[in-house]
């Protein structure tokens, strides 16, 4: 087990997840002997209970008796009038009064998103969260922001998203000078929009802060050109959605090519750890657990469709977020 110095408290909305309640205890259950936390799940009693009785390693918990929980097809305003009561809310208000270091929903992304902006409200200096999420490359790992939160941006916020992607690399990717690019139709320095270009006008005076490589392509996404990468909601949503569905196009190609003939079927046989190496690595389970940066509260939004084991991810990411003072860190280099 990996001890800190203080057992980190995170806050568990069990309501969500697709598959059910099962799926958020259990993937607390595979992560509970890894890291030194404290868990307050938030949800119905007499579901949790027999889940947990189950489980090989919980043992530091307690349970929030709420029976309201917010429906997949609830709008995000419609979530802050009528969701006050319930689990996602809850979790949320343990961390604003300082009772959770972290939250962790497969819920409503949306209502996550209005909830946890109204409650938590945004770090001084920093105009608008972005939600940031991770993805393998053919050099290691790559951080991109924003994901959907902010459908259109201004300068001000592609750099606050800038130093947000930075700090989360360096905690979460280990990256100790993370390189950032700003997302545009072409690396020359003339392309792009007015608000591209001052942003990246901005982060070139801001050496101190920030590692700024330049402009990036969207075929440089894949290629690990930098660590991390900025671009508003619309465009990294779109981003993000496409590799994934490449990433199944990939998969599905390689499955049916290999069942084509006899001798494919050998090539199979014979190339088969390899092949499983390579699932392994692009695996989205191992990559689950989506971060809304720039509040005063760490909130991560686990994918609703995710099992156990990407749920279990989620926990760390929330973990990991709380042991490396990214709030802390974030803070200290927009005051610089």
């Amino acid at each position: 087990m990996i001890y800190n110095e203080k057992k980190i408290t995170l806050a568990i909305d069990v309501y969500g997840a697709d598959g059910g309640e099962s799926i958020v205890i259990d993937g607390c259950d595979i992560i509970a002997n890894k890291i030194n936390v404290f868990f307050i799940f938030i949800g119905k009693k007499t579901i949790i209970e027999p889940l947990i009785k189950n489980a090989k390693n919980l043992e530091s918990f307690k349970i929030i008796n709420v029976s309201d929980y917010i429906d997949a097809d609830t709008k995000g305003s419609d979530a802050l009038r009528s969701g006050k009561n319930s689990s996602m809310r809850v979790a949320i208000d343990l961390v604003k009064e300082g009772k959770a270091d972290a939250v962790i929903s497969a819920g409503n992304t949306g209502a996550l998103l209005s909830i946890s902006y109204i409650v938590l409200r945004t770090i001084e200096g920093i105009s608008r969260p972005a939600m940031t999420a991770y993805f393998p490359t053919m050099k290691g790992e790559t951080a991109m922001l924003d994901l959907g939160a902010n459908i259109e941006c201004d300068s001000k916020n592609l750099i606050d998203f800038a130093l947000m992607g930075s700090a989360f690399s360096r905690i979460i990717l280990k990256c100790s000078n993370p390189s950032v690019g700003i997302l545009n139709v072409g690396e020359e320095s003339q392309k792009g929009n007015s608000i591209i270009q001052d942003a990246s006008a901005a982060l070139s005076n801001l050496k101190d802060k920030i590692n700024y490589f330049g402009f990036v392509e969207g075929n440089d996404i894949a290629e690990g050109k930098v660590d991390v990468i900025v671009t508003d909601g619309f465009s990294g949503n779109i981003a993000l959605k496409t590799a994934e569905g490449t990433a199944k196009l990939v998969t599905f190609l390689l499955e049916k090519s290999f069942k084509s003939s006899i001798l494919s079927k050998i090539g199979y046989f014979i190339s088969k750890n390899g092949l499983k190496s390579m699932k392994d690595r692009v695996d989205p389970r191992k990559y689950n657990g989506a971060v809304l940066l720039g509040l005063n509260g760490i909130v991560v939004k686990s994918h609703g469709s995710t099992d156990s084991l990407g749920f279990s991810n989620a926990v760390k990411v929330g973990y990991e977020m709380v042991s490396g003072n990214f709030i802390r860190d974030l803070k200290r280099n927009i005051s610089k």
